[in-house]
């Protein structure tokens, strides 16, 4: 599933510390798990908890650098 891999990039930028492409990498994600819940790869609330994780994560290490 290609959602898995966007979001382990998006993680693996987090945790280097480049926010900006793991911000571009996030958003890839988000469509990724769209297409996905919209295919009925994965349910709806699936693909929500899933970029509220995500999303969380990018936040988090955002306030942490300012």
């Amino acid at each position: 599933m290609r959602a898995r891999t966007e979001i382990k990039d998006a993680n693996q930028l987090l945790a280097a510390g480049n926010l900006e492409e793991a911000e571009q990498a996030a958003r890839q994600a988000i469509r990724a798990l769209d297409r996905a819940a919209e295919k009925g790869i994965i349910k709806k609330n699936n693909a929500a908890r899933r970029k509220s994780r995500l999303m969380r994560k990018l936040h988090q290490a955002k306030s942490a650098q300012a």
